[in-house]
């Protein structure tokens, strides 16, 4: 059920291989054309911003995350009127060059604990207009720099945390420095904790007992959204995530939420995801149904495996992505046969949006094994009732019917059109069939 179905390419070295005939070497990276300097390899271009990586943790793959925060501050300034910004982990500060660039920020506070960078950040930077209402380098501990804003009252309208594995040190911080109203640019790229591989750990960093689950890439992303939402809870306040977003290539888990007053004292968005071994079936579980997880399909809860305290709501808002599609598209980054990934992106976004969209996914390659274990479960219940027969398009061939399962050639000639990463919607009826 998230954008992160798969489609994305994998995209080439930027390093050239043999020796460089010419000064520049162009480099596909998804629907962008990236520009590497061959003489001088720490020279990059990104949407069509040029500057050096020097010694700094640069990856071009992270250039899609990099436009999603451009865009969501946009609109966001384009609402309020300005753009305050504090790149908590700026690297070489090439998104700190964007923030300024192209979101038109009034001011981006970059800093980076390794002062060795001051002259290559500086140095990127000085593409934009020198002075002290504009932009600012510091080099101190992100938790520091975040509490000494706080401290001083020098609130932000974007707080961008760029951060390595599951550190969650920096949620409380963040939160604290962030004017009401504002986003936090999260990450965490700690894939063995969302794997459920080390759910003792997870559960240190963002209070979630994670355990292996299919969809380890939507579990990572609710992960985060719970530890933020546990945060928030504690200081008073509430977020609400208006996109997430996962990249393989780390992995990288990213989302931006928004934070407002005042916290939520009965959160239905915040509780447990289970998951059937057996039928392939996930469901939500709110905390007043702790002592009632299972599934339909079995008696007994071997085969049955929960997950949480998770965000169990909508990954992205509607409203947000819809803005960001438009923005995008008036600057030319999607449309007239260009950014075509990022307009399917986008899109996918938009479509999981659905807050009526339970947690989880089935790759279309993995139906036909837990058809015949779905199907047998329903057979406890007699026949469908009609009002829930017709929430039943789990395929949009022309020879499915919505009131009639898919047969199992159905599926085979679904499988030799690729793999494919999609939300089956008959889970809706099997959880209606369970609580009925």
């Amino acid at each position: 059920m998230l954008a992160l179905h798969g489609y994305f390419p994998k995209t080439l070295s930027p390093y050239p291989i043999g020796t460089p005939k010419l000064e520049t070497s162009i480099v596909l990276c998804k629907d962008r054309i990236l520009k590497v300097n061959c003489c001088n390899p720490n020279r990059q271009t990104e949407r069509g911003i040029e500057f050096d990586i020097g010694g700094a943790f640069y990856r071009h793959e992270s250039s899609t995350g990099r436009d999603l925060g451009i865009l969501a501050a946009s609109v966001d300034r384009q609402s309020k009127g300005g753009l305050r910004v504090l790149d908590a982990m700026c690297g070489c500060g090439i998104r700190s060059c964007r923030y300024l660039m192209e979101a038109e920020a009034d001011f981006v506070l970059a800093n980076d604990a390794n002062d060795e960078y001051r002259d290559l950040i500086v140095g990127n930077l000085k593409q934009v207009e020198r002075d002290e209402t504009r932009w600012v380098v510091c080099h101190s501990e992100a938790n520091r720099v975040l509490t000494e804003r706080y401290l001083q009252r020098d609130f932000f309208d974007l707080i961008d945390i760029d951060s390595f594995g599951s550190e969650s040190m920096f949620l409380r911080s963040a939160m604290l420095a962030l004017r009401l109203g504002g986003l936090l640019y999260l990450t965490n790229t700690d894939g063995y904790s969302s794997g459920g591989h080390r759910p003792r750990h997870s559960l240190d960093a963002y209070g979630a007992f994670v355990r292996p689950l299919p969809f380890a890439n939507e579990i990572g992303l609710r992960m985060l959204i719970g530890g933020a939402v546990r945060e928030a809870a504690v200081l008073g306040y509430h977020v609400t995530p208006l996109f997430s977003y996962y990249a393989y290539h780390g992995p990288v888990f990213r989302v931006m939420l928004r934070m407002n007053r005042p916290k939520i004292l009965e959160n239905r968005d915040y509780g447990f995801i289970g998951y059937c071994n057996r039928c392939g079936h996930s469901q939500a579980f709110s905390w007043e149904e702790l002592g009632k997880i299972g599934c339909s399909c079995c008696n007994s809860e071997q085969g049955f495996v929960v997950s949480g305290p998770l965000w169990i709501g909508p990954l992205h808002s509607s409203d947000c992505i819809t803005q960001m599609l438009d923005l995008a598209a008036e600057w030319g980054w999607v449309g007239n046969g260009a950014g075509v990934e990022l307009e399917k992106l986008l899109k996918h976004m938009l479509d999981e949006s659905d807050p009526r969209l339970p947690p989880g996914y089935i790759k279309l390659d993995e139906v036909r094994s837990i058809l015949p274990s779905l199907l047998s479960s329903f057979s406890v219940f007699g026949d469908l009732p009609s009002h829930q027969v017709t929430r039943i398009p789990p395929f949009s061939d022309d020879k499915t019917s919505k009131n009639e399962w898919p047969s199992i050639e159905d599926v085979d000639a679904h499988l030799a059109g690729g793999i494919l990463c999609i939300f089956v919607s008959f889970w809706f009826v099997h959880t209606n069939l369970a609580r009925d």
